[in-house]
């Protein structure tokens, strides 16, 4: 499948289902507490492992039993652990989640360690880069690792691919845009990215555009069920989404990044790997957790024979 290096987040997700999402200052009683590996950069990482990718991740864990907990889980998922770095000066991150009975979701983050994968770190890492077809990244990092990491990857000749997510340091530096092969923002992401209002999908057209002409090689913006709209300077194309019944959308985003990256490493064209990360994506909303509910390569393969969307021959 090709050789793919995530550099990003791992935390330890405290999951609690709830009859519906509280709000402001409510309390809502729910279901028993649930804990899985969780993190954009882990999660990633797992899915383009189960799809069949060779995975390198490079992430940063506390040294405390939480940290011990992700570090095995990853282990487990087939992630080596020469790239699992830890620390004593900062804990585990950690997520606390709400998810409701549609499947929908509140999440708040104490970042904890992975706001320390600093640059320094990183550097004693790059055969990783080298070693890669596809760097993917997302925001759970400090960002000025992740503008040097892309600056290497480019260097490298590296495919390049950046989840702009979670939203807190939108907009993006407009020197660090030109350095991304492929940006895959959500359509929120995608309305803070260019300043503009999305409710149509002629706004996400027009956002998709406003980011191609600010540099970067392709816009790929995620509409859930939708699907996804490729947008690039020389025009468009949607790929369509796959319906299903969703129970919880935690990490169906993060699905959609680690099956891009994989087919794209394997030499997929853009619209084979949408594809494919569609379906990853819908596959993840039909059962709860994160890593836990990601894909395996069968089960997206059965889920695009039923919809009667077969693969290429990169798959």
């Amino acid at each position: 499948m090709g050789n793919v290096c995530v550099i990003g987040s791992s935390n330890l997700d405290f999951t609690v289902r709830v009859p519906r999402l509280p709000r402001p200052g409510e309390t809502i009683s729910g279901g028993a507490l649930g804990l899985s590996t969780g993190g954009k950069g882990a999660n990633q990482a797992v899915a383009a492992r189960r799809l069949g990718a060779d995975v390198r991740f490079l992430t940063l864990l506390g040294q405390d039993p939480m940290g011990d907990r992700v570090a095995a889980a990853l282990a487990g998922a087939g992630l080596a652990p020469d790239t699992v770095l830890r620390t004593a000066e900062a804990p585990t991150g950690v997520a606390l989640i709400a998810v409701d009975a549609e499947g929908k979701n509140q999440i708040a983050v104490a970042p904890g360690a992975n706001h320390r994968l600093w640059v320094e770190l990183v550097r004693t890492h790059l055969d990783a880069l080298d070693w890669a077809h596809v760097v993917l990244l997302q925001l759970e990092s400090p960002l000025e690792t992740v503008a040097w990491v892309l600056g290497e990857a480019r260097r490298r000749g590296k495919i390049s691919v950046l989840n702009p997510a979670p939203a807190r340091v939108l907009p993006l530096p407009a020197d660090l845009l030109p350095l991304v092969d492929y940006l895959t923002p959500n359509e929120g992401e995608a309305g803070l990215l260019t300043g503009r209002e999305i409710h149509t999908a002629a706004d996400v057209e027009v956002a998709g555009g406003a980011l191609a002409a600010a540099g970067v090689g392709a816009a790929v913006i995620t509409a859930g069920a939708e699907g996804a709209l490729v947008a690039r300077r020389g025009g468009g194309i949607r790929v369509p989404g796959f319906a299903v019944s969703p129970v919880d959308t935690v990490g169906a985003g993060d699905a959609f990044n680690g099956a891009l990256a994989a087919l794209l490493a394997a030499g997929a064209s853009i619209e084979e790997a949408i594809l494919v990360a569609n379906a990853a994506g819908a596959l993840t909303c039909t059962r709860p957790g994160a890593v836990d509910a990601l894909p395996t390569r069968a089960e997206v393969e059965e889920l695009m024979e039923r919809a009667g969307r077969k693969p290429g021959t990169r798959w």
